[in-house]
């Protein structure tokens, strides 16, 4: 899941970037409208968390850029006024969903979630494929009823796998899905994840490599 979190007070913007990685998602955090809109110019984000009183390019013109878009990014709206006028504003605007501060983490990452299976293409609430079963939201994998002990990337790679519905992914694709803005683009680091989680996941072989088109999940 790629998330792209629009927030000026940088304390909190942090906070809630670090809080979503260790939730398996990648994160790209800036701090004004301006550069929000940049950022949506060339990446698809799955889920937009948009501070409603941005400086430069306020939040509501950047809620109405995305929806004028139609790029299939849903808003989640955060701001500090919580009357039922600003409720309706915000998503009058177009806005998916709406919560005021403070805000507890659990349900912002809740939301987050429930804001991504609602993406497009839909993705369910439960992967699974053989005899692997993964839960997003509970943070569970499973194959052959054992549990995987995981690392964020190795569950979120998993995920981009089964959600994919055998398509072979491009290790570029996996790249840009699970890690942020930050990752170099000549890393090793997709390929070194998914030889770590096909260790974990054990014999028979559930990951197959297809030349030229990156990785599938199912039978060889």
């Amino acid at each position: 899941m790629r998330v792209l979190v629009v927030e000026d007070f940088e304390v909190l913007a942090r906070s809630i970037g670090t809080g979503l990685r260790r939730e398996g998602m990648a994160v790209d955090v800036v701090l004004d409208g301006g550069d929000a809109l940049e950022h949506l110019a060339i990446t698809r984000y799955d889920v937009v968390i948009l501070d409603r009183d941005l400086p430069g390019v306020h939040g509501d013109d950047v809620c109405r850029s995305i929806v004028a878009d139609g790029c299939g990014s849903r808003v989640l709206m955060l701001t500090a006024a919580s009357t039922l006028k600003d409720r309706v504003d915000g998503l009058g605007l177009g806005a998916d969903d709406y919560l005021p501060k403070p805000f507890d983490f659990p349900e912002l990452v809740a939301r987050v979630r429930a804001l991504a299976r609602r993406s497009t293409p839909a993705t369910p609430p439960t992967l699974s494929a053989a005899d692997l079963t993964l839960d997003p939201a509970g943070r569970v994998a499973l194959r052959a009823g054992r549990r995987l002990e995981l690392s964020p990337k190795e569950f979120a790679v998993l995920e981009c796998l089964l959600a994919s519905g055998g398509r072979a992914v491009p290790a570029e694709e996996l790249l840009e899905r699970v890690w942020d803005e930050r990752a170099d683009p000549f890393t090793t680091a997709v390929k070194t994840t998914v030889r770590r989680l096909r260790a974990k996941l054990g014999n028979p072989p559930v990951i197959h490599t297809v030349r030229e088109g990156g990785y599938r999940i199912g039978d060889a």
